[in-house]
């Protein structure tokens, strides 16, 4: 995995909503998280999931919001963020299949699914980049860092 590093300007992607409406890179909000996880219903990613769910309040307190990438299609990613109760975006990565995922060098082409990879993003700019390995969830510890380096 190749991560852009902090500092680098966010790429122009494309993803599809889980209402099938398209957000481009240009329409994000000034500051967010962009958290690419494997696949929708998988234990790990679940269990991430519902711990940045459980942040949530705090993360937009801080003016962050959260958006999850993965390349589930988008009616399998509504299914699951109702039945998470996930209150954050997530975002089809589906066609072209992994598209943003290796843009941000985050996607394992030899499984088909993008790899767990965290940006935080202000106006338009990488401020941070961290991951974990397969199987393995990422810290809420990591992402407390991340935001006070980019405090």
């Amino acid at each position: 995995m190749r991560l852009l590093v902090p500092g680098t300007r966010v790429p122009d992607f494309e993803l599809t909503t889980t209402h099938g409406e398209r957000m481009t890179s240009a329409e994000m909000p000034a500051s967010y998280l962009l958290v690419f996880y494997p696949f929708a219903f998988s234990r790990v990613c679940t269990a991430e999931l519902r711990e940045l769910q459980e942040h949530l309040a705090d993360m937009r307190d801080r003016d962050v919001e959260i958006f999850g990438v993965s390349v589930d299609h988008k009616f399998a990613l509504r299914a699951y963020a109702e039945q998470e109760g996930l209150d954050f975006a997530l975002l089809a990565d589906f066609w072209p299949h992994g598209a943003t995922a290796q843009q941000f060098g985050c996607f394992d082409a030899d499984a088909g699914r993008a790899l767990r990879a965290t940006y935080l993003v202000r106006e338009g700019r990488i401020v941070d980049a961290f991951s974990s390995a397969a199987g393995e969830a990422r810290p809420w510890s990591r992402y407390e860092q991340a935001l006070e380096r980019a405090a």
